[in-house]
């Protein structure tokens, strides 16, 4: 005979939710027990408060982690279209943007929310905010969780989805990670990702707030180990912008590793090197009395000529543009195709979108999302050690593994 399971849901944002959504409609009792005074916090602020809510592109090659093709098999049992007739269903009109990214038709967030906190009330999902779990544990298969003041929930089944510590100004502290090593569990190195870099240097303040359209890419033992391009944005500590964030990923895990890395951007990226020392060569012919500074004018950012020149050793900005010498030309050009900074740091995790690390995925079965170890034990998420680049790549991920852990969990 089959009894009707009580699942309990910790953590209500995105990946619980559809956790707790998918175990109740396959029949199960449900609880979710979220930490804040609310569910779903971090849901408001992505994409810019206009939720990305997933990617048509969404594919094992957008992840990372120890390994990465652990994400196949949910998001092939819980796919992008899946993801788009489950939030049709809810009343969600989507348009697909560039790069594949998804939004809502009414671009807020709240959207996508609004939807799932219907849902959960319409089917009956009993859920507990101000709840912060502080202790799981077992016995004859029943799970005893405990929150941090002292009330005691029992349940058949757990699924884990605290998230990770990326913007604890949403709830996200890393207690899960805690949860999971009390239950046996191996927790890979966690780190910021999808997160803005500090660089050496003295005149950030002085770019701080330009914005070019370049290409930015990670450096280590003079090799380039990731590379994305689009709009970067200078900033007084160093560098952000969407390829940074892209890239960020790379250098947090060698800093992390205690290694020397450095971040090379491409100012010019439209021509080869050799054809934009040829291009400054004749720019200097045509105006060869023009001061050096204002021949940069209306080809580079304004903000950023002093600092070049300075950086090609050029300290007198007055003087004619026809006094530069071949070396000169040569050093300008370099810094254009290939300016290099030493990398501090990243911005940290109040700044960072995503945890990197996470639950050792050879612990987890990735068809079903339980716990190799404890039977019974579920994750989805950020937890686990998978993240996704950015554009819409974590929400696919919180929905795929939610959907299939509160399904095979309620079984």
């Amino acid at each position: 005979m089959n009894f009707k399971k009580h699942v309990i849901v910790v953590g209500g944002g995105a990946s619980g939710m559809m956790a707790a959504i998918s175990a109740r409609r396959q029949g199960a009792d449900v609880t979710i027990l979220e930490r804040n005074p609310r569910l779903g916090k971090k849901i408001l602020a992505t994409g810019n408060g206009r939720c990305n809510f997933t990617n048509v592109n969404a594919d094992v090659a957008y992840y990372h982690g120890g390994n990465p093709k652990f994400v196949y098999s949910a998001l092939n049992n819980f796919s992008v279209d899946d993801t788009l007739r489950f939030f049709n269903k809810l009343g969600i009109a989507h348009k697909v943007e560039s790069m594949g990214k998804v939004f809502p038709m009414s671009d807020q967030a709240s959207s996508i929310l609004d939807v799932l906190l219907y849902e959960i009330n319409d089917l009956g999902i009993n859920v507990v905010c101000n709840a912060y779990v502080k202790d799981i544990t077992i016995s004859n298969g029943v799970f005893t969780v405990k929150t941090e003041t002292g009330e005691v929930y029992h349940g058949d089944r757990v699924i884990i989805t605290t998230g990770g510590k990326a913007m604890p100004s949403s709830g996200s502290d890393g207690n899960g990670y805690d949860l999971a090593k009390k239950l046996g569990h191996t927790v890979r190195d966690i780190f910021p990702a999808l997160v803005q870099l500090m660089l050496e240097g003295t005149f950030f303040k002085r770019i701080d707030g330009v914005k070019i359209v370049g290409t930015a890419g990670v450096i280590y033992n003079n090799k380039t180990l990731a590379e994305d391009r689009g709009d970067i944005l200078f900033t007084d500590y160093g560098i952000s912008g969407p390829p940074v964030l892209q890239i960020s990923r790379k250098a947090g895990e060698l800093l992390m590793e205690g290694k020397d890395v450095y971040l090379k951007v491409t100012v010019i990226d439209s021509m080869t090197r050799e054809e934009l020392r040829e291009f400054i060569r004749k720019r200097i012919q045509i105006n060869p009395q023009k001061p050096v500074d204002f021949s940069f004018v209306g080809f580079i950012n304004k903000r950023l000529i002093p600092v070049v020149l300075s950086e090609a050793g050029i300290n007198d900005l007055k003087r004619p543009a026809l006094s530069l010498t071949e070396r000169e030309q040569e050093r300008i050009t370099d810094i254009l195709t290939d300016w290099r900074f030493r990398v501090k740091g990243t911005r940290g995790w109040t700044s960072a979108q995503v945890t990197a690390g996470g639950v050792d995925t050879r612990e987890i079965d990735p068809g079903t999302m339980e716990s190799r170890l404890v039977k019974g034990l579920y994750f989805a998420g950020e937890i686990i050690d998978i993240d996704g680049q950015c554009g819409g790549f974590n929400l696919q991920w919180a929905w795929s593994s939610g959907y299939i852990s509160g399904q095979n969990a309620a079984m």
